[in-house]
């Protein structure tokens, strides 16, 4: 499917724009969150329109802690729906208030975009594959080909160091801090709700398989806990869908193709 391709694409550029540095083999993921230790000094609310979070000026951003000698909390994610008096930034120290000023770093529109959401690529991928998979449809073959797409993406989202959304100045200091996906969203995103809506095909769970044993095996060791946790709940489902112990069998092998590409490994 075309447009499976296209989003898949679009979704691995945006990984590299926003990723752009590769995960070193030996580096352990830290914390995606940092706490200030300076006390709360004001909370900015949205006076505007309702709308989804589209893109934030870091760089804006860190200049204006830096010149107000302060640290600033973006509350939401990018894709996060904020509405009118939602609390959009906290900010820790400085003495003036930076309502406007803050407000003007951050874009909102009226549905997500790709720019600076890298989870949103996947999102669209996941529910193409659902929707596929619904009864009145009942098309796995489109599922296996977003699982397709999903392999890739997170292929290159495991091998890649994830923004940790700490922005320091030059003398090491906190100055922004934001929300980001951590590589146990991005599988969970990627696996759960097909593993859910597809575990009785035969072609969804042997590809959902192989997708995992492939990551497993071609992912850094720090990577592969929670792909093993979702080997093991995919085992544990197919075991329930498939009473029959042949069928049962048969679905716990990977597969490439869903069916009619056996290996052991994902290509």
């Amino acid at each position: 499917m075309r447009v499976l391709t296209l989003v898949g694409d679009r979704a691995a550029e945006v990984i590299e724009h926003v990723y752009p540095h590769l995960l070193d083999g030996s580096e352990a993921p830290g914390p995606s969150a940092e706490t200030p230790s300076t006390p709360l000094t004001q909370t900015v609310q949205l006076s505007g329109e309702s709308g989804v979070v589209l893109a934030l000026d870091v760089a804006a951003l860190r200049a204006l802690a830096e010149r107000e000698d302060c640290i600033i909390e973006v509350a939401p994610q990018v894709g996060d729906f904020v509405a009118r008096g939602d609390a959009v930034f906290n900010i820790y120290g400085g003495a003036r208030r930076l309502d406007d000023r803050v407000l003007s770093c951050i874009a909102l529109g009226a549905e997500r975009t790709a720019e600076q959401d890298p989870a949103f690529g996947f999102r669209i991928v996941v529910d193409i594959g659902i929707k596929a998979l619904s009864p009145a449809i009942n098309d796995p073959t489109t599922a296996v080909l977003a699982l397709d797409q999903l392999h890739h993406l997170l292929r290159k989202v495991g091998l890649r160091h994830l923004d940790m959304g700490v922005v320091r100045d030059r003398e090491g200091r906190v100055r922004l801090i934001y929300r980001t996906p951590e590589w146990e969203d991005f599988v969970e995103l990627a696996v759960t709700e097909i593993r859910q809506y597809g575990v009785e095909s035969l072609q969804v769970a042997r590809r959902l398989r192989a997708m995992l044993e492939n990551l497993i095996a071609n992912l850094p060791p720090a990577r592969t806990a929670v792909l093993q946790r979702e080997l093991i709940l995919l085992e544990q489902s197919v075991s329930v869908a498939f009473g029959n112990a042949d069928d049962r069998a048969c679905a716990s092998q990977p597969d490439s193709q869903g069916v009619g590409g056996y290996s052991r490994t994902a290509r």
